[in-house]
């Protein structure tokens, strides 16, 4: 798995779509894709901090990355970050919805998870002696991270002297499961072969109960997944989106093709908390 910094070679844009929800059921509202950004580099890592707001991680003409907010309302982008010798990646907002986390690439090449506040106030440090970071959640105003290494590890740092090591070689997807404890993530250890296809298992780890579990595999070795509710998983192959339910099925359901002239597959996903837009990065070909 490389990290953050040495994936920003490539070119890829944000497409965003409208989307529709009722009643659990989830769909794509045809026609609707427009890109977000177009333009060669490198603008990906979407997150919505709310549902008019999107934040990202886009690279400049120096290659460094900053991390940039679109607001829907004004169709504008502002810098949430302006550092000529940092990167910024990864961005999310914090539990307590005062600061968009990142991962920081600082001047040695460490790689630490920094706090951004939202009123453009001096970032702060949040873990000192855990890195380097690659990718995290938040659960319980503490984040699960995925630390790098041979393998990389998944913890939890319940307190400066207790770190929960929930599992080793993981996917860079590492995700809350809405409304519970559970941080889940893909399990790369051992691959699951589906009709001679090899496929990973997306499973959990409940920080409340220590409990462990699976939620079935992913599409091929595709690596990334977001949860629209707390009971719906949805995951890209190629130009395909798709949904899981888990509370009722192991297996995935086809809902759209996204097919923008010049672009290749889907990678990274993003929702809107009201389940109103969709944001999809994806390859320039």
């Amino acid at each position: 798995m490389l990290s953050p910094s040495t994936q920003a070679q490539d070119s890829f844009d944000l497409v965003v779509m409208d989307t529709k929800s009722f009643m659990g059921n989830y769909s794509i509202v045809p026609g609707s894709a427009k890109m977000l950004t177009d333009r060669e580099g490198y603008d990906n890592q979407p997150f919505f901090i709310n549902n008019k707001q999107v934040v990202f991680s886009s690279q400049d003409d120096q290659n460094n990355n900053d991390i940039i907010l679109y607001s829907f309302d004004k169709d504008d982008f502002t810098n949430m970050t302006r550092t000529p010798d940092l990167s910024e990646f990864s961005p999310r907002l914090t539990d307590c919805g005062t600061y968009i986390s990142a991962v920081t690439v600082e001047t040695d090449s460490s790689q630490r998870l920094w706090l951004y506040p939202i009123n453009f106030g001096e970032p702060e440090l949040l873990y000192d002696d855990i890195e380097p970071v690659g990718y995290y959640d938040w659960y319980d105003n503490k984040a699960a991270m995925y630390v790098l290494g041979e393998p990389n590890t998944l913890i939890y740092p319940q307190s400066r002297e207790e770190i929960i090591p929930i599992a080793s070689n993981v996917g860079r997807s590492i995700q809350r499961r809405p409304k519970t404890s559970q941080i889940t993530y893909i399990d790369k250890e051992t691959s699951v072969s589906l009709n001679g296809i090899n496929t990973f298992q997306i499973k959990f780890y409940d920080l409340k109960d220590n409990s462990e579990g699976t939620y079935g595999t992913t599409l091929g070795e595709e690596d990334d997944f977001i949860w629209l509710d707390k009971n719906t998983l949805l995951m890209a192959q190629g130009q395909d989106l798709y949904i899981k339910k888990v509370n009722k099925t192991t297996e995935w359901t086809k809902i759209a093709k996204v097919s923008m002239p010049g672009y290749g597959k889907i990678s990274r996903l993003a929702a809107s908390p009201k389940l109103d837009r969709l944001v999809l990065v994806m390859e320039r070909k």
